[in-house]
């Protein structure tokens, strides 16, 4: 049986060109999870294996060489796995959540435990910015996880368990709140914990809900504009929605962490028709779509 299942639209938009009925989406991509951190080919197979599993969040980069975050280290290989830049948790943190490769040249960190904090690391592994969060518990694993900076240079962090995603200053002071339990999406009790929150051009704020199985985009005000979730279908391929990408064709890729057997990633249009899926073994805890039959994507990630 293959590895990669695909759905059909009439007509699909990707990198100014036509995909059309008879032509199924195969994407390569970028994957860190728990059983696997690598490059999964378009055809399913494993291209490039970083040699662990256990990753939390990565990025190919436009040199070709992988960010990728372990629990207790950040590195940034090559494709020969040669380490060029490296940073190591700090004391008394517990574990490292997330990092994002910034235009200055540093990397966006958080850590999670005592002292959560954001960290921008010059490419030298000094730091040059320390922003204290406040994810309002003790919860070291579920204090934050895929904090990103954004063009105002601010930082934008999702806190699971006060589900709320927060924007701060490189001060420490948050200037937005986006709550993730609103009455309209099923309150605390449908567990919205906030997992990624991704600023999209215009300034909505796409945010995958974890064990709510959701993905919403909200209004820069935390008004909810658009929103897919299991109840939108009957085969329920959503199963604790970690990580998520924003394609240059509108469509959004959807991670389902805990899912072991079935469909590890999904693909939505606007109008909550699934396009594609992937359900190899290798489960996502977050991952970046490179490739849409042979093109790359253009642009800078949205993830």
């Amino acid at each position: 049986m293959t590895r990669l299942i695909f759905s059909f639209a009439a007509l699909l938009l990707f990198c100014g060109s036509t995909l059309t009925a008879d032509e199924p989406i195969r994407h390569s991509f970028f994957v860190a999870g728990p059983n696997f951190t690598g490059i999964i080919d378009e055809d399913g197979k494993r291209a490039w294996d970083a040699g662990r599993p256990a990753a939390r969040d990565g990025w190919v980069l436009p040199s070709g060489n992988l960010l990728i975050v372990w629990k207790n280290h950040v590195q940034e290989l090559t494709r020969d796995k040669q380490v060029v830049f490296e940073y190591k948790l700090a004391a008394p943190n517990k574990e490292l959540g997330t990092a994002q490769r910034l235009d200055n040249g540093n990397t966006l960190i958080t850590e999670l435990g005592t002292k959560p904090r954001l960290l921008e690391v010059t490419p030298s592994g000094e730091i040059a910015v320390d922003v204290p969060l406040k994810p309002e518990t003790d919860n070291a694993h579920m204090q934050t996880r895929m904090a990103r900076k954004l063009a105002n240079g601010n930082y934008l962090a999702p806190h699971l368990l006060a589900f709320k995603v927060k924007e701060y200053t490189p001060a420490g002071k948050v200037v937005r709140v986006i709550a993730t339990d609103l009455e309209s999406l099923g309150g605390k009790a449908a567990e919205n914990w906030p997992f990624t929150a991704i600023t999209l051009p215009g300034g909505n704020v796409l945010v995958n809900l974890t064990h709510g199985n959701k993905t919403v985009e909200f209004s820069p005000q935390g008004e909810v504009v658009w929103s897919v979730s299991n109840e939108d279908f009957s085969n329920n391929p959503f199963d604790d929605s970690c990580g998520a990408q924003r394609l240059p064709n509108g469509n959004t890729v959807i991670a389902s962490y805990h899912a072991k057997k079935g469909i590890k990633l999904t693909e939505v249009n606007r109008d909550k028709q699934i396009v594609w899926t992937f359900t190899g073994p290798e489960r996502a805890h977050h991952f970046q779509i490179l490739t849409t039959n042979g093109k790359p994507i253009q642009g800078k990630p949205l993830k």
